[in-house]
C-alpha cells in the first residue's frame, strides 16, 4: 500500500491519438501519399508491427476513458495533461491540418469534460497556417479550457524560428499559456545519417531534432521579442542543460567574430533563456543522476514530472522519482505545484 503523500502526481507529457487520425496515418502509409522518411519510420513501425509493445501502444493511445484511467490508478498518476502525439497534424497540407487540429481539440475537450479531475489538455495547432494556428490556440484556451499548445517540432522541415511562425508565439504570450515543444523524427535535411544507423527515433534522433529546434528559437531572438513566452520541453531538456556553459561560450565568440548572419547579439546569454523561459519535464528519463543534475542547474521551480505514456509506460519508474533525494517541498513542486502554476490548472473552465 502506498504511503500517504501531500501531493498529487501530475504527468504532463502524455499522448493521445484520435481513432480517425490513427486510421488516416495508416491509410496514407499504405497509399504512400506523404513522402516523409521520418513519418514512414515512426508510424510505419507502429502501424505495421504486430508485437505486444506496438499493439499495446496503439490501443492505449486511442483510449480516453477506462483503460487509460485504470493505468493511471495502477501507477498512482492522479492527472494527465494530454496532447496529440507526434507528428500530430503537422504532416498534412494546411487546410487538412487546421481541420484535424480543430476536431482533435474538440475530442480532447469532451474527454476532459467526462473526466475533469483526471485529465487536462493542450491544444493541437497547425503551424502550416500561423494565423489560423493562433486563432485555434485562442479557441482552445478560451472556449475549450485547454492549457496551452502542443507543437511536434518541425513542420514540413520548417522550424518556428522563421518569422512567419511568430504569430503563434504572439498568441501564446498574449493568452499567457505555454507551448510544449515535443519531439518528432528529424527533418529531411537532418535525418539521413540517423536513419542509416536506426537512430532516428526516441533513442537519439528525437533529442537531436528537438534540442536543435529549441536552440534555434533562442539564437533567433524569439525570447527577446516575446520575453514572457514560456516553452516546455521534455526528456530533461533534450541534453541542452548539460551544454549550458559551452553554448554560452561559443555563442559569444561566434557573435563577436561575425561567424554567421543568423547568430546575432542577444539581450542575454543563451543559458539565461534556458533558465527563465523554458520549463523541463522528466518524460522518459527516470534516472536519478540526470534528474538531479537538471534540478541543480535550472532550479526546482522549472522541473516537472512526466511519464511519456503510453510509449514509455513503465510503472516501476514512478518509484524512481518518488525516491529522488529532494526535500518534501521540492518533491511537491516537482510532482504538482510547478505543473499547476505553468499550466494554470487551478483556473475554472470556461462557461
Amino acid at each position: 500500500m502506498e504511503l500517504a503523500r501531500n501531493y498529487r502526481r501530475i504527468a504532463v507529457e502524455e499522448a493521445f491519438l484520435p481513432p480517425e487520425l490513427a486510421e488516416l496515418y495508416l491509410r496514407i502509409l499504405g497509399e504512400g501519399t506523404i513522402d516523409d522518411p521520418g513519418f514512414r519510420s515512426l508510424w510505419g513501425f507502429y502501424g505495421g508491427d504486430t508485437g505486444a509493445r506496438t499493439t499495446g501502444v496503439l490501443g492505449r493511445i486511442q483510449d480516453l476513458d477506462a483503460q487509460r484511467i485504470a493505468d493511471m490508478d495502477a501507477t498512482g498518476i492522479d492527472l494527465q495533461i494530454l496532447s496529440l502525439t507526434c507528428p500530430g497534424v503537422q504532416i498534412f497540407d494546411a487546410s487538412t491540418a487546421c481541420m484535424l487540429a480543430r476536431s482533435s481539440n474538440d475530442l480532447l475537450a469532451e474527454a476532459i469534460r467526462r473526466h475533469p479531475t483526471r485529465f487536462a489538455g493542450l491544444a493541437a495547432i497547425a503551424p502550416q497556417d500561423p494565423a489560423e494556428a493562433a486563432r485555434e490556440l485562442a479557441r482552445g484556451v478560451q472556449r475549450l479550457g485547454l492549457k496551452g499548445a502542443i507543437i511536434n517540432s518541425h513542420t514540413h522541415d520548417e522550424y518556428l524560428d522563421e518569422r512567419r511562425s511568430w504569430e503563434i508565439f504572439e498568441a501564446a504570450e498574449s493568452l499567457d499559456v505555454p507551448i510544449y515543444l515535443h519531439p518528432n523524427t528529424p527533418s529531411r535535411r537532418l535525418i539521413g545519417p540517423l536513419l542509416d544507423a536506426g537512430l532516428e527515433g526516441a533513442i537519439f534522433g528525437f533529442g537531436v531534432e528537438t534540442g536543435l529546434h529549441l536552440l534555434r528559437l533562442i539564437t533567433s531572438g524569439v525570447f527577446d521579442r516575446f520575453p514572457k513566452l514560456r516553452v516546455v520541453v521534455g526528456h530533461l531538456g533534450e541534453a541542452l542543460p548539460f551544454w549550458l556553459f559551452r553554448i554560452d561560450f561559443m555563442h559569444s565568440r561566434a557573435v563577436a567574430g561575425n561567424r554567421h548572419p543568423r547568430l546575432q547579439r542577444l539581450q542575454r546569454a543563451p543559458s539565461e533563456y534556458l533558465r527563465s523561459n523554458v520549463y523541463y519535464t522528466t518524460s522518459g528519463m527516470a534516472w536519478e543522476p540526470a534528474i538531479m543534475f537538471v534540478h541543480s542547474v535550472v532550479g526546482p521551480d522549472r522541473l516537472m514530472y512526466a511519464m511519456d505514456y503510453p510509449y514509455q509506460f513503465v510503472p516501476a519508474e514512478v518509484a524512481v522519482t518518488d525516491g529522488l533525494p529532494l526535500s518534501a517541498e521540492h518533491l511537491r513542486m516537482f510532482y504538482e505545484l510547478n505543473a499547476r502554476r505553468v499550466f494554470k490548472l487551478d483556473e475554472p473552465p470556461p462557461v
